[in-house]
């Protein structure tokens, strides 16, 4: 059985979801593929340990502080491509970025693959289901282009200002199909 809570937060309401002791969700209000990885009904429950630890974790994080994504019990539900994806945004330091290019290198190499689509790894990036606390939003293009992401660019770019990214050397992109 899974469960629901919403959380206030100062980019807007965000849902979460568990399976009563690890977290499996957090979105957006409004995000693309809200609740995709989800199967069956969320049942709202406000109480749980889970939840609270979360809650706290995020109100640090809106603090300006860095909690550590290891504070949380995470379980995102995924195949072994895209859970290797979300592992390696787990290890996207606070302030920087990546691309989606270096993240399918590394893919590759921990898949033991010659090569892995930089494009493929934007379709695992997009899916997280765990937003915000598996810094999904700390990935951009390699030129520097904000492109992609589940709750928009705008979004994406105050989260990067509010973790201190250095946004000199990134840009918005004014056309194409990530937008």
């Amino acid at each position: 059985m899974y469960y629901s809570t919403t959380f206030s937060s100062p980019v807007g309401l965000l849902t979460l979801a568990c399976d009563g002791k690890q977290l499996i969700g957090l979105w957006l209000s409004g995000q693309k593929y809200h609740g995709g990885c989800v199967d069956q009904p969320l049942h709202k429950k406000d109480d749980l340990a889970v939840f609270n630890a979360t809650k706290e974790w995020l109100n640090n994080y809106f603090s300006g502080e860095k909690p550590a994504i290891s504070e949380l019990p995470l379980a995102p539900i995924g195949g072994e491509f895209r859970q290797t994806v979300w592992d390696l945004l787990r290890e996207i330091p606070y302030g920087e970025v990546t691309s989606y290019g270096t993240i399918a290198k590394k893919v590759a190499t921990k898949l033991h693959r010659q090569h892995m689509s930089a494009q493929a790894v934007g379709g695992a990036v997009g899916h997280n289901p765990i937003s915000i606390v598996i810094p999904c939003h700390r990935v951009v293009g390699s030129n520097g282009s904000l492109t992609g992401y589940a709750s928009g660019l705008a979004m994406k770019q105050k989260l990067l200002e509010l973790e201190g990214v250095d946004m000199s050397l990134l840009f918005t992109p004014h056309k194409g199909t990530a937008l």
